[in-house]
């Protein structure tokens, strides 16, 4: 759940922090990915998970095509994966789970064990886009480069595009650093199934891609709804909103 306050100064609550409460569960799923477009979140309410009991990280060397494969092959199996990156032909997996699960998967899968703290530091790196890859990225958007987030289906093939290239969630999310044209990235994007952001650096043709006319007017609808002033971040996601 969550609580906003909207362009008219009024102060409205979605959602609760029971987990069966689903009142107002439609205005606050508007919220996420809204970009402060409709308003100001005061309070959230957020499931959370216990930490895992055990949790092993291992490496693979692998090229991106083979490591499509791969996860793909794991995805459809009862493993305690929870989270993978790929990235310049290395390939890490986390298990995560009962101590027992994790240690029958690491026999299975093979590969080779990062140390702890190690595998630690890279993945709060990577959660918090400050390891090795958004390092690099940074840097190319200072020399013009743009930083695409890619969302496409697990099961979509490597891309032929320039620049580095960083694969998540088992092949559904896919980070590009290029100076390839927002026409290349979204037409790209939108073959595998998907869509593309220009999540930071250069942004000629925006951050999303255009809507169609129906998506569109729900769009300008919601945010007339919400901040008929235009008032919250105008144009963060599409020039007429």
């Amino acid at each position: 759940g969550a609580t906003l306050l909207n362009g008219r100064a009024e102060g409205l609550s979605g959602g609760g922090q029971g987990r069966k409460n689903v009142a107002g569960y439609d205005v606050s799923r508007r919220l996420a990915g809204s970009r402060g477009l409709l308003g100001v979140l005061c309070e959230v309410s957020l499931k959370v998970l216990p930490v895992p009991v055990a949790s092993t990280t291992l490496r693979f060397e692998l090229d991106e095509a083979q490591a499509l494969k791969q996860l793909n092959t794991w995805g459809g199996q009862p493993l305690p994966v929870n989270a993978s990156a790929w990235w310049s032909g290395m390939l890490v997996l986390r298990l995560s789970g009962a101590a027992a699960a994790v240690q029958s998967a690491a026999r299975t899968l093979g590969g080779e064990v990062v140390d702890p703290p190690l595998a630690a530091g890279f993945w709060d790196g990577l959660r918090d886009h400050s390891d090795e890859f958004f390092a690099t990225a940074r840097q190319a958007i200072a020399h013009g480069a743009t930083l695409w987030r890619l969302s496409v289906p697990q099961t979509a093939p490597a891309t032929a595009l320039p620049g580095e290239h960083l694969v998540e969630w088992g092949g559904a999310q896919r980070w590009v650093v290029t100076t390839a044209s927002p026409a290349t990235l979204r037409e790209l994007a939108a073959r595998l199934g998907g869509h593309a952001t220009a999540f930071a650096g250069g942004k000629p043709g925006g951050v999303l891609a255009p809507l169609s006319p129906p998506l569109a007017r729900i769009h300008q609808q919601l945010k007339a709804a919400f901040d008929p002033a235009r008032i919250f971040n105008p144009g963060r996601l599409y020039p007429d909103l």
